[in-house]
């Protein structure tokens, strides 16, 4: 709106100003002008009687003397001649309102009278006797008590005054235009810097940081330009900086093997990196929770400790087991000057160190006790047959046999720790091949539908091939579904079930392992891909759970081979979920 702009409000104020000195202005001019024009004719009228006093003194005469002043005076006065001997003559006049001067008009004003009685020049504005004419009056002294008087109708100097007043007021009003006119193009032309000034730093505001605001003058609005566009150079340089530093701090954040999560005082998440989201989804898994991926909740345990460091402004440390696996977590407050704005906490996951710390103190154990069993056997039942205990041929053979499957278990045993070793040491080859894997699928699991038959359990499969083929070692990944599902099968019950999930993209291959089988323990679950791992804690040994505890080691080993990831997930007596990924490769 006009009004509500730059322009509007100094052009309003420029008028305003000029209107209200113009109305000064004319006030005193309408004023002196009314002044001067009484003045310029009260002058005249008393020159014009000071000469006709000058005349009768001369003259004796009067006819020349009225005859000359009939000549002299102006046509719409008056005057009126008192001589010094009484007798009184009245000028004619061109204004019929003006009336002929009476000697009663003495009698009624004493200022008239003092021209007769005390030789004084009167000048004076007064109104007819029996009339409503105003009149300029004025009168000079004759030697020996006479008086000339000359008086004038005040409409003749109304009509010069309303003159002057037309004049003056048509000056005003092109005054008033013409400062209207200068007024808005002042206004123009200094508020249209100050317009390209605020598209631009519209422009500003949606991130056009080029955008320059053109110098029309060299004045103070010049130089403001200059300084607004040296503000969007800096501003640009200073918001690159920042978005680097972002960047940079992302990419620092984002490839940290920590997690790192940002917290307010409400406890929403601002900032979260990968592990982190693990950290967090592995919470709504042990908790039985959906997440939600617009709003996740904090965990109740990261939610406690913000409040303690908000309250106590100090840094907390704690520890956390999810799923089995422990998480020491750092919160660190974050200050807005002086006051607490929120926390970064800092989760690291302690499990591995704590693997490795297990894995050097059970190892040889695991190992002793692997092979004491079957070096026990050799040795009982080698005695037996050294000392004659088997008697006939048969018990022999029987015996033998028994120390030959022993022996063969033995083999299997170092076998599978010399591959596991080979593994482990970046040794493991691998033989790439193209393979269909719906027919691929579908083999594997008719390996051990006869197993699941017999015991009760129900094997199903469920394929979501987009891709046909995948590019990976057949026979190692053969190994790892096998191991998989064999796993599976020996720890479900009867009537329980058995589910596999493959999906192959042109991304990856997915594939998962379900069971509701006897699950596993949470405080074992961080070590279910270490050497030797059993969930049967008595090493039992019986002929649904036997196995040397070296196939999920050796399966994770595989499949990061083949550049993929292996995890697990698991709640005791209610089932285990095992999930591998691997990136399909393009053959060249």
């Amino acid at each position: 709106m006009f009004w509500r702009s730059v322009v509007g409000k100094l052009a309003v104020t420029i008028i305003f100003l000029v209107c209200f000195v113009l109305f000064i202005l004319s006030i005193f001019l309408l004023q002196f002008f009314e002044n001067l024009h009484i003045d310029n004719a009260e002058n005249d009228m008393m020159q014009m009687a000071t000469k006709i006093s000058y005349l009768v003194d001369q003259q004796e005469d009067h006819a020349f003397i009225e005859e000359t002043t009939e000549l002299i005076k102006d046509p719409s006065s008056r005057i009126a001649i008192i001589y010094p001997n009484g007798e009184m003559w009245v000028s004619g006049t061109a204004d019929e309102s003006l009336q002929a001067f009476q000697k009663s008009w003495l009698q009624n004003s004493d200022d008239l009278t003092e021209v007769l009685t005390e030789d004084q020049q009167v000048k004076k504005e007064i109104i007819l006797p029996d009339s409503d004419v105003e009149v300029i009056m004025v009168g000079t002294p004759i030697l020996n008590n006479g008086g000339v008087f000359v008086y004038h109708s005040l409409d003749m100097i109304d009509q010069t005054r309303t003159e002057t007043s037309k004049i003056i007021f048509l000056a005003a009003g092109v005054a008033i235009i013409l400062t209207t006119f200068f007024a808005v193009f002042l206004s123009t032309r200094i508020t249209s810097p100050l317009i390209k000034m605020r598209e631009a730093a519209h422009e500003l505001t949606k991130g056009e940081f080029n955008t320059k605001v053109p110098i029309l003058t060299h004045d103070e609005i010049g130089d403001l330009a200059i300084e607004f566009n040296r503000m969007g150079r800096q501003l640009k340089f200073h918001i690159n900086a920042l978005r680097q530093e972002k960047e940079q701090f992302s990419s620092i954040v984002s490839s940290m093997a920590d997690g790192v999560v940002t917290l307010n005082r409400n406890g929403d998440m601002i900032v979260t990196n990968p592990p982190a989201e693990k950290f967090i989804e592995d919470w709504y898994f042990e908790h039985n929770m959906t997440i939600n991926s617009n709003n996740p909740k904090l965990p109740h345990e990261l939610h406690e400790v913000l409040q303690e460091v908000i309250g106590g402004e100090k840094k907390v440390l704690k520890e956390i087991i999810i799923q089995g696996r422990n998480y020491v977590m750092l919160m660190t407050p974050l200050y807005d000057g002086t006051h607490v704005r929120g926390a970064v906490a800092v989760i690291r996951d302690m499990t591995e160190e704590r693997r490795l710390d297990k894995l050097r103190k059970d190892f040889i154990a695991n190992v002793s006790h692997e092979l004491r069993t079957p070096i026990s056997m050799l040795q009982g039942y080698s005695e037996a047959i050294v000392d004659d205990i088997a008697e006939s041929k048969e018990e022999k053979n029987e015996l033998a046999k028994i120390i030959h499957e022993e022996s063969l278990r033995m083999g299997r045993l170092v076998n599978d720790l010399l591959d596991l070793a080979r593994m482990e040491a970046g040794h493991i080859q691998l033989n790439r091949e193209i393979v269909e894997m719906d027919s691929y699928a579908e083999r594997i699991l008719r390996k051990f539908q006869g197993i699941a038959n017999d015991s009760h359990i129900k094997l199903t499969i469920d394929k979501q091939i987009e891709v046909e083929t995948a590019h990976i070692d057949i026979d190692k990944v053969e190994q790892v579904l096998t191991n998989l599902i064999d796993n599976a099968l020996r720890h479900t019950s009867e009537f329980g079930y058995v589910h596999v999930s493959l999906k192959n993209t042109k991304k990856e291959l997915l594939v998962s392992v379900e069971d509701n089988g006897s699950g596993i323990p949470e405080e074992d679950l961080p070590f279910v891909f270490e050497r030797f791992y059993k969930a049967d804690k008595s090493r039992t040994r019986n002929a649904k759970k036997k196995g040397t505890g070296l196939g999920l080691a050796i399966a994770k080993n595989i499949v990061s081979a083949h550049n993929g990831t292996i995890n697990v997930k698991s709640k005791l007596n209610q089932g285990t979920t095992f999930t591998f990924r691997i990136p399909n490769q393009t053959m060249n």
